[in-house]
């Protein structure tokens, strides 16, 4: 047993030194994210802030997105049981990420990359490279609990108890050590760290929208839901601390299942084998477009799949909408007054959620160029005719294509479902939902003139592409919650676009942010043909 994990302090203080800047980010921005809105939900509650927030959150659709509340009486919602209800489920699901994220860096990836095999010729156990990363994931989630109850405990509202702050920080922290568990069981299952990153979140997303269904449907049944264990523990309220306890078994079992596969596998290889390819290549793998289509073949449809589900999941919601309606008359006079119906409400706020999603696809298919420049296979290909510019212009076009059916996918699995559980139309057809999610083409050509612009002039900056993607789908996701100012939600690029259809369409940003898009790309290629390539820089 010992020699399984010899040394693994060393590389656990080793881990440590490494990644300080990295983990010194990670929690001041995620603490800062749970708990710096206190404030202003404390404002928002001032009047009759509860009581209408209380309402509009029993609608359906918020339900999926948000999670429940046990609160029955608007009477009996406080500032604490406000700021769970709306912040406790995306925030738990933002550790569960980073740390999955940061589990596969540390152990499949550092095995691509040699580092692994490095270490192990050394006095170095055969997992110690495992438990110093769990080790560290544990310390990261810890440091993070602590400073998210510091920064609570600040603000000093009445209906924020100490008790509640600890349970909901434990409930974030928590939510990281679940997104490590199932990392490391992914890095033992699949032969490549990009197989095992994609299992780990798209386990993450499919635990999501499951529990965003069974919160609509029967909130009893979201207790068999690990990510349930997140926002089920109800801080402020119930204070349910029970649920953190099956939060630890499971982490002890698959981290225990992550050590008994790691020790049968090779080193280098999963449990799935990675296919093998044929003996003789397709002619479409002669052309650059062929080739980059199957380089991006299994991602792209990977995320066609996601969206067509994510597109379902809500759309099923739909039918409760209108029972939730006619059962609350505060909620039916504020869309009477608004002249909107909830169901064209709701379409509008979720498609600019749903583009946020989509947003990714492209993103990735662009920097796919940079991976392939990266790891020095673009070397042999630009030594014969093919030139820099059709290797950037057939990979954009990919990624603008990607753009244009994921759209489709997720805005016609979300119409296709919503007709189908509506009673009542509501003048919503299958064209409505349509044109609603096209109307965000722009924002969609504008992340990959961005990841475009980064790919030309600065590689390594392509990460920046992502946070201010997740900057975007932050304002747009809590919008309806806080009470932003407009000039800062106009920071998000989806925020310039009007809301179909709710808000009738409107040509000039679509227009304009088409264009700043198209000289965006452009200005990127102007960069990608006269850099020099990085290969192996990073």
């Amino acid at each position: 047993m010992k020699k399984r994990f010899a040394s693994w302090h060393i590389l656990f203080i080793h881990y440590l030194k490494r990644d300080w800047k990295k983990i010194m980010l990670w929690i001041l921005g995620v603490s800062l994210f749970s708990a710096a809105f206190v404030p202003a939900f404390n404002e928002i509650a001032k009047g009759n802030g509860l009581q209408a927030m209380f309402e509009t959150l029993q609608n359906p659709a918020m339900t999926s997105m948000l999670g429940p509340t046990p609160v029955e009486s608007a009477n009996n919602y406080t500032v604490g049981a406000m700021y769970a209800h709306e912040m406790l489920l995306f925030c738990g699901l933002l550790a569960m990420i980073l740390t999955a994220l940061h589990v596969i860096s540390h152990t499949r990836k550092e095995e691509e990359l040699g580092l692994t095999e490095l270490i192990r010729s050394f006095q170095v156990g055969r997992q110690a490279n495992a438990l110093a990363t769990i080790m560290e994931i544990l310390l990261i989630n810890l440091l993070l609990v602590f400073f998210i109850t510091g920064v609570m405990l600040s603000f000093n509202v009445e209906t924020i108890s100490t008790e509640g702050v600890f349970l909901f920080a434990f409930s974030i922290g928590t939510a990281g050590t679940i997104g490590a568990s199932i990392a490391i069981v992914t890095a033992q299952i699949m032969p490549t760290s990009s197989g095992a990153a994609g299992l780990a979140l798209g386990i993450t997303g499919f635990l999501y929208i499951i529990r965003a269904s069974t919160d609509v449907a029967n909130v009893d049944l979201s207790i068999w839901n690990p990510m349930g264990w997140i926002y089920l523990t109800y801080p402020f309220t119930e204070n349910n601390w029970a649920l953190l306890i099956y939060a630890f078994i499971f982490n002890v079992v698959f981290v225990l299942i992550a050590f008994i596969l790691e020790e049968k596998r090779d080193m280098g290889a999963g449990f799935l084998p990675q296919r093998e390819g044929k003996a003789n290549a397709k002619r479409s793998l002669m052309s650059i477009l062929g080739l980059f289509l199957k380089l991006n073949k299994g991602t792209i449809i990977s995320w066609f799949f996601a969206f067509i589900l994510l597109g379902g999941a809500y759309g099923s919601i739909y039918g409760d909408m209108q029972t939730f309606l006619e059962s609350n008359k505060l909620v039916q006079q504020m869309f009477s007054q608004s002249g909107s119906t909830i169901e064209e409400s709701f379409t509008g706020t979720i498609m600019m959620v749903m583009i946020g999603l989509v947003s990714i696809l492209p993103i990735v298919v662009v920097n796919k160029l940079f991976t392939e420049e990266n790891h020095a296979h673009l070397s042999q290909l630009l030594a014969t005719k093919v030139t820099r510019a059709r290797l950037y212009w057939t990979n954009v076009g990919i990624a603008a294509f990607s753009g244009v059916l994921g759209i489709l996918f997720a805005a016609g699995s979300l119409g296709i479902i919503a007709i189908t559980v509506m009673k009542r139309r509501e003048n919503l057809e299958i064209q409505n939902f349509l044109a609603a999610g096209y109307n965000f083409l722009p924002a969609v050509l504008f992340f990959i003139g961005l990841a475009a612009l980064t790919l030309g002039w600065a590689p390594r900056l392509r990460k920046v592409v992502y946070i201010y993607l997740v900057y975007s789908f932050m304002l747009t996701y809590f919008e309806g919650v806080l009470d932003l100012p407009n000039w800062f939600l106009k920071t998000a690029i989806q925020r310039w676009i009007p809301q179909m259809p709710v808000d009738a369409y409107d040509a000039f940003p679509f227009f304009i942010i088409t264009v700043v898009s198209l000289v965006l790309i452009v200005v990127g290629y102007l960069g990608y043909r006269r850099r020099d390539l990085l290969e192996e820089a990073s």
